[in-house]
């Protein structure tokens, strides 16, 4: 074995060690990168040709980590690890998008990436190594990449920003982003915020890039050390310059027409560019229009279009829409769109369109996070939905992809800290999108805010979204910054980026380069424009329900929370949950208990107020201590010749003496006609010192005429210390005579 390591140490002193040539010497790059016990390995395999047709870079990274990195087992039946989790997903995205521009335009061979958890204490977050991982492996291998880049999570912890913090640490954070980056450039950025400003958010950025240069350069080191310094050649694209240079000629001038004509209907834009390329493709005669002909036609085709945006931006500062490079599109919104929903809202941008809903849950619907590093439970929760049709696309829906799970969680992540943290419902907001021109997660942080309103939730402030674009050239020397970005100036511009926030500061953030040479200047100026599109777009959203109705919807649930002693939970519950299945039965009321310290939380949800009432006071029953004077419904348990015993509270019973019951004078119990089962109320007199109730319903009835209250009976006990006394006198006495004699 030839083993290499190199080491890079963070700011606070720790290190990362990079090690190569000890494991998956077969792949054609592999690292174990290490930080404290943390151990990731991340691999990687290219193909040495491409497929076909194949016309863009088909890059796959998963990330996945293995429960038997911290000892633990998988869950389900088979107990063994499945399909990757929501968590897994988003982390394989942040490092895709941080190594896919990085690729060489022309590099069109399959290349997968493979990132692994083999080690893991739970003190590090492992997915912040996964990038410095992913780009090591490409590193030591000899597959073409302009790298190479590192990730790193910066957060600010009372007032100072900490290079990838402890999972603990993180708890403290009002401020956490992943950044990814090159010794030069800015590629990634996401994270969220409790409401910052935009001079915090560029100084973190500006953090993690400081601590990413050194990443970056021990990874120059190490592909020295194992000397791939030189990438495999390739050829992966047939050209025909002088075809090129025709479909240039004769569509550029037709294609900045449509780029500048301001038509703001997206399908009709789309048909007019559509319209070029076909007509260019007619004059080509039939024996000599190849598919291979008709594939280069169209992909130089894509480059003039392309083209002709971005100079009629530049040049002419006229988008594809007619706005100016500040301007919103029309917006318009509204709420309780369904009736039957706890909150819902349709908010609408351009053609961007988004009809989200809320439903308001107990705990019993919360979601279970059972991870390699993270369980527990989660009480927020919002799903993105992307159908086919909101784009007029005639194709089958094929369940949530990558990307659904990615956009919903930057919604989520923008929302969730206006929530409030004590709020005792479960939350679930659905953003289905029923059409899309750009910008369709930002249009779900709107329509969120405005479900979230409609339902009564109490959020802090209202929270809004817009995806900012930037068209440049010359390395950033010639730039034009775009607010709320259409589909086609996302898909052919150089930045996409988000930003989300109250009028009080940024929430969440994610942001894709596309280009080399983002200046920090252009990114200034890019959160500043996204401030003003933001209160703008605030505006609009308040306009349309200024702030949370005051109660919510009567068709929505009730929830109750009250505490117990620990201890009482079992009582509550009963042996095998006889207790509280038959509370639920009788109430209609749903009922959960959680432990929390030395209290038990219960939650108590139900349609009605009656229902939660009844469902309440049978806990309050099995819970609360007996109380002296307090009049209680009891149920005879047996009968005895002196009295019968009564349960007065769920497992409480006391004597009802013959002489309690009510004002005649029996002399057999029988004659009171009392037997097992017959329920009354009676009243707590007493507590004595051994815990020994005495009851009484006689004291709630009317007192007859004439009725004189008997002299209570000398208590026996009152003599028997004084007779204990006298005995003992009399022995003393005894003894001190024996003693004389």
């Amino acid at each position: 074995m030839n083993v290499i390591t190199r080491t890079v140490t963070l700011p606070d002193g720790r290190t990362i060690t990079i090690e190569t040539g000890k494991l998956a010497k077969q792949a054609d790059g592999a690292v174990m990168v290490t930080m404290g016990k943390t151990m990731l390995l991340a691999t990687v395999c290219s193909a040495q040709e491409a497929n076909p047709g194949i016309d863009f870079m088909p890059l796959s990274v998963d990330y996945k980590e293995k429960f038997s990195a911290c000892g633990r087992f998988p869950g389900g039946f088979l107990r063994r690890e499945g399909r990757p989790s929501d968590y897994e997903i988003l982390i394989s995205r942040l490092v895709d998008r941080a190594l896919r521009p990085l690729f060489p335009d022309d590099y069109h061979a399959e290349t997968f990436v493979n990132v692994t958890l083999y080690s893991a204490d739970g003190v590090d977050a492992p997915d912040a190594l996964a990038g410095l991982a992913a780009s090591a492996a490409l590193a030591v291998s000899d597959i073409p990449f302009n790298g190479p880049i590192s990730e790193v999570r910066v957060a600010r912890i009372d007032g100072r920003f900490v290079i990838n913090p402890t999972i603990e640490q993180l708890k403290d954070a009002d401020l956490e982003l992943i950044v990814a980056a090159t010794l030069d450039n800015i590629m990634m950025v996401e994270g969220e915020m409790k409401e910052v400003s935009e001079e915090v958010l560029l100084d973190a950025i500006k953090a993690a890039h400081d601590a990413i240069k050194p990443q970056c350069k021990v990874q120059l080191e190490l592909m020295e050390a194992v000397g791939k310094t030189l990438k495999r050649e390739y050829c992966h694209e047939d050209n025909d310059e002088d075809l090129r240079n025709d479909v240039r000629q004769k569509t550029y001038q037709k294609a900045y027409a449509v780029a500048a004509s301001g038509n703001d209907n997206k399908h009709e834009r789309a048909q007019a560019f559509k319209d070029i390329v076909d007509e260019y493709l007619a004059t080509i005669p039939e024996e000599e229009l190849t598919d291979e002909r008709k594939a280069l036609v169209k992909r130089y085709y894509h480059d003039v279009e392309k083209d002709a945006m971005r100079r009629a931006i530049l040049d002419e500062g006229k988008r594809l829409d007619g706005r100016k490079t500040n301007q919103i599109r029309p917006i318009w919104a509204e709420v309780d769109y369904l009736p039957a929903a706890h909150g819902s809202a349709i908010f609408t941008r351009g053609e961007t369109q988004s009809l989200s809903t809320v439903t308001l849950g107990t705990k019993l619907d919360e979601k279970i996070i059972d991870e390699a590093l993270y369980t527990g439970t989660d009480r927020f929760l919002l799903h993105y939905n992307f159908p086919p049709f909101s784009t007029g696309e005639a194709r089958p829906s094929r369940g949530v992809g990558r990307r659904e799970v990615g956009h919903g969680n930057l919604a989520l992540r923008a929302l969730k800290p206006v929530i409030p943290n004590d709020y005792k419902y479960c939350m679930r907001i659905v953003s289905d999108i029923l059409e899309s021109n750009g910008s369709s997660s930002m249009a779900t942080v709107c329509a969120g805010t405005l479900a979230l309103m409609d339902a009564g939730v109490p959020i802090s402030k209202p929270v809004s979204g817009i995806a900012m674009g930037l068209i440049s050239e010359n390395k950033g020397k010639n730039y034009a910054v775009l607010s709320d970005i259409l589909g086609d100036e996302d898909h052919l511009g150089d930045m996409d980026f988000k930003v989300t926030g109250t009028r009080d500061g940024i929430t969440a953030t994610q942001m894709d380069i596309k280009v080399d040479g983002l200046s920090y200047e252009i990114l200034e100026n890019a959160l500043r424009q996204a401030k003003e599109g933001r209160m703008h777009i605030l505006d609009k959203i308040t306009e349309t329900i200024a702030e949370p109705r005051a109660d919510l919807k009567p068709h929505v649930p009730r929830i109750e929370v009250i505490h117990i002693p620990k201890e009482l939970i079992g009582a509550v519950i009963g042996p095998g949950g006889k207790i509280i299945q038959g509370i639920q039965a009788d109430t209609g009321a749903t009922i959960s208990i959680e432990e929390e310290g030395e209290i038990g939380i219960v939650e108590i949800a139900a349609a009605n107020r009656d229902s939660i009432e009844a469902a309440m006071a049978k806990i309050k029953r099995i819970t609360e201590l007996p109380e002296a004077g307090k009049i209680y419904s009891s149920t005879v348990k047996s009968v005895m010749p002196y009295g019968v015993f009564v349960e007065f509270m769920p497992g409480k019973e006391g004597l009802l003496h013959i002489s309690e019951i009510d004002y005649n004078k029996y002399a057999t119990i029988e004659e009171t006609g009392i037997k097992e089962g017959d329920t009354f109320d009676v009243k707590l007199l007493d507590i004595d010192k051994s815990g020994k109730f005495r009851l009484s319903s006689r004291v709630l009835k009317e007192t007859p005429e004439g009725w004189v209250e008997p002299a209570p009976r000398p208590a026996k006990s009152d003599d028997k210390p004084k007779n204990r006394e006298r005995r003992r006198d009399n022995r003393d006495k005894s003894r001190g005579q024996r003693d004389r004699q």
